[in-house]
């Protein structure tokens, strides 16, 4: 059962889910064929891309595992999700297009590159929560420039948290501080860049 959360929740996901949140709860009018190719950019760039290139790294030999159980194992892969992430807010998402989802990425940039720096420094924090935390403050920031009750939403990605921050120290993947620092490298960042767009 805890394993089952953590793959359903993984982290790789989490970035199109907060996509997926914004085009179903934005009241301005998108056109389907734009909201159809940004979702499938978006799939092959943050979704396909990544497992691709860490089921090379193992083929390679330069990771053991697809759960990246290691620190060092960590470095490349963030590595090549930091530069995923500059082409998506350079070419996919613009801030003159959708300038939450623009900002929604620069935070999972900057939560990417924190978690890197923190790798190098052979400190493992988890990225489960720094994803799902990054969420649920964006969910909390379209609630407010939106104008839309969607108390229900983010009380249930704050149970979703809870659930796979027990999860990750169950499977004892992460202790308690590595889950409390994932957690603050998620929601800090979002949080500084919701004044941008709000």
């Amino acid at each position: 059962m805890q394993k089952s959360i953590s793959y359903i929740f993984h982290p790789i996901f989490m970035p199109l889910v907060g996509v997926l949140f914004y085009f179903s709860k934005s009241p301005r009018f998108i056109p389907l064929a734009v909201i159809q190719t940004k979702l499938v950019s978006l799939s092959i760039l943050t979704l396909i891309l990544p497992i691709l290139a860490v089921i090379l790294l193992k083929t390679l030999g330069r990771v053991n595992s697809i759960e990246l159980t290691k620190t060092r194992e960590r470095i490349i892969p963030l590595m090549i999700f930091c530069c995923i992430l500059l082409i998506v807010i350079k070419r996919v998402i613009t801030p003159y297009d959708f300038i939450e989802l623009y900002y929604f990425f620069v935070g999972i940039l900057a939560s990417t590159i924190s978690c890197l720096i923190l790798n190098i420094l052979n400190f493992k924090s988890s990225i489960h929560l720094m994803a799902i935390s990054g969420v649920c403050m964006f969910f909390i920031g379209l609630s407010i420039h939106f104008s839309i009750n969607i108390l229900g939403s983010i009380a249930l990605i704050i149970f979703i948290m809870g659930a796979v921050a027990t999860s990750r120290l169950s499977l004892k993947a992460h202790n308690y501080p590595e889950i409390l620092i994932g957690c603050a490298t998620g929601l800090i960042p979002q949080l500084i860049l919701i004044p941008n767009w709000l």
